[in-house]
């Protein structure tokens, strides 16, 4: 029953999969996630319930629109496979079964679920328009804040704690807006500032502190590696330009589900 239940919850993180990558595109350009219909990018032509399928679509399809002949990109598969093992190895190492379904430990699951979400959206879109997307950080803290009220009511965790991640959501919050009405513009760093204590209220200080300090050595590696390929280019970027091309909220959300993922680890099977 087990296997069974492991088989649903692998789909279920495909479909998320397939919602990611039409997120992914649709948030920076402003477009509706939930209610217009899914469409081909290239020729605009609605997708058939055929052409949805999580992963059997692609494979049927040879990875071309069934309508105009364009290749997919194959990151939309890519992401569909690791999206639905994350969601069976979350399940797994947070040993989600079929006797503790309709316990506590699924509604944890599901509040996971949503987080892996926020962090997927907001650092894929970050990688690809080095942005960090507000509406995706409002998202995070709505749910942090549901997730907090959760672990007060139902844990009893520390209500004093959970009120000081409060108070420091409205002091950037404050400073945003600030910033947004005397430049005219989302300020990177209130946006990295609201990601990191969104990470904090799910996965806890040492988790994030690690990603952190990971974070930091992949941006240092990948500023060495940069600097590097560009050897004796004539038109070589100054040092600030090369910083304008860093992803920091893609490397702080991709080191911090690995460390998260590492900690459930050795809680399991380390301890």
């Amino acid at each position: 029953m087990n296997i069974f239940l492991y088989i649903v919850i692998f789909i279920i993180g495909t479909l998320f999969g397939s919602f990611y990558t039409l997120a992914v595109y649709r948030i920076p350009k402003r477009q509706d996630i939930t209610h217009t219909h899914s469409y081909c990018p290239n020729c605009g032509h609605k997708l058939g319930l055929l052409d949805l399928f999580p992963i059997f679509s692609y494979i049927f399809l040879r990875g071309k629109c069934r309508y105009c002949g364009q290749k997919i990109r194959p990151r939309y598969l890519i992401l569909e496979i690791i999206s639905g093992l994350v969601f069976v190895l979350i399940a797994y190492l947070m040993k989600i079964n079929i006797n503790n379904i309709y316990s506590f430990k699924t509604i944890e699951y599901a509040f996971i679920i949503l987080y892996l979400t926020f962090i997927i959206l907001i650092s894929v879109i970050d990688k690809e328009n080095i942005k960090i997307n507000k509406s995706v950080n409002i998202y995070g803290i709505v749910i942090s804040i549901m997730y907090m009220i959760y672990l007060c009511i139902v844990e009893n965790s520390n209500i004093y704690r959970y009120g000081i991640y409060l108070i420091l959501y409205i002091i950037v919050l404050i400073f945003d807006t600030i910033t947004l009405k005397k430049y005219a513009k989302n300020s990177y760093v209130t946006g990295i500032l609201l990601m990191l204590i969104t990470m904090v209220v799910f996965t806890g200080e040492y988790i994030t502190a690690n990603a952190i300090i990971f974070t930091l050595l992949s941006i240092a590696i990948y500023i060495l590696i940069y600097k590097i390929k560009e050897g004796k280019n004539k038109n070589k970027k100054s040092e600030k330009e090369i910083y304008k091309t860093v992803s920091i909220g893609f490397y702080l959300g991709v080191t911090n589900l690995i460390t998260f993922m590492l900690v459930l680890f050795s809680n399991n099977y380390l301890l």
